[in-house]
């Protein structure tokens, strides 16, 4: 398993003052980690989408999709979390969850 990305972003001596700025610096590292491959990125944007943590507004949507790419990808937790939010999640949202993750991974391939 990687890295965890959160614990990396926030560290201490890294003085972020404003939430925003957190929320940007995680989502364009883990993107940036999650391109190449690291699932762990992947399940650290689920859990700031899910909790609305680091500055990151809680979207069950977004976060049901990024768990659901670590869960394909292989890591531990994420399915069980997927389940979890899902469950407080409708019909139409899950399947606009599953949607954008479908897009996420064609995106992946036509850039490779």
């Amino acid at each position: 398993m990687g890295q965890t990305w959160i614990k990396l972003i926030t560290k201490e001596g890294t003085p972020i003052s404003e939430s925003r700025d957190v929320a940007d610096m995680l989502v364009a590292t883990c993107l940036a980690a999650a391109a190449a491959g690291d699932t762990s990125a992947l399940f650290d944007l689920g859990v700031a989408y899910s909790t609305g943590s680091h500055g990151v507004d809680c979207d069950l949507i977004e976060a049901h999709k990024w768990f659901n790419l670590a869960a394909v990808g292989g890591h531990d937790e994420a399915a069980q979390c997927r389940a979890d939010v899902a469950d407080e999640m409708t019909a139409r949202e899950i399947a606009e969850a599953q949607r954008r993750a479908r897009e996420w991974l064609r995106a992946g391939r036509a850039a490779a």
